[in-house]
């Protein structure tokens, strides 16, 4: 998988990660405006069905800008001269806990929708409370882990590069790029491309926690 995200090119990303999202984003709006009936009377069931299947979507889409993202900053390990250390297992951590809230977040979705999750347990008022400040909190933590991991990925692109240690004012751009994909992949995709096609040079261990 990490090989096939590397070697991808730009414009095959694009179509996954953005063009193919927006057309089922539309096409997706243009089912729900078909189920308004012609008395303007709302069709809430088919409505409902249609939407139980917009989390599995995401999940998708989820699934490969979290490969984009791994395979950039773990595959791009061997190109990191010995030594400089990455934080890698930090890095592990971070990632995961978003990908982890994110899933949860649709699962829970898809459970209210299909009315398998009874509601009746979250009309208590202690219950909200509890579940409101553990989701506030988790969801600040990945914002958080997010950028994290646009961090890490940007510095491991500019210091397979460069072959050198690094500093956030080197690989600002790369960040940014990052952040703002729709534009950065047409930038950025052929430089991995290219890093990932050199020959792997005597490199070891550049793992620390």
């Amino acid at each position: 998988m990490i090989a096939a995200f590397l070697k991808a090119k730009h414009w095959q990303l694009f179509l996954l990660m953005f063009a193919i999202p927006i057309v089922l984003q539309f096409i997706l709006m243009g089912f729900v405006f078909s189920k308004i009936l012609d008395n303007g009377e709302i069709d809430t069931e088919s409505i409902i069905r249609l939407f139980v299947i917009v989390p599995f979507i995401m999940l998708f889409f989820i699934a490969l800008f979290a490969g984009w993202f791994w395979s950039i900053a773990m595959g791009l390990q061997q190109k990191i001269p010995s030594g400089i250390k990455m934080k890698v297992n930090q890095f592990k951590v971070f990632f995961v806990t978003p990908v982890f809230y994110l899933f949860s977040i649709l699962v829970i979705v898809v459970l209210f929708l299909t009315k398998i999750l009874d509601v009746e347990i979250f009309k208590n008022n202690s219950i909200l409370s509890v579940l409101f400040a553990l989701i506030a909190i988790l969801h600040l933590f990945s914002v958080f882990c997010l950028f994290h991991t646009l961090y890490f990925t940007a510095k491991t692109i500019k210091t397979a590069e460069l072959q050198k240690e690094v500093i956030f004012e080197d690989f600002i751009a790369e960040f940014f790029l990052l952040w703002f994909y729709p534009i950065g992949i047409w930038i950025l995709q052929p430089k991995i491309n290219k890093i990932a096609e050199q020959e792997t040079l005597n490199y070891s261990d550049n793992i620390t926690i």
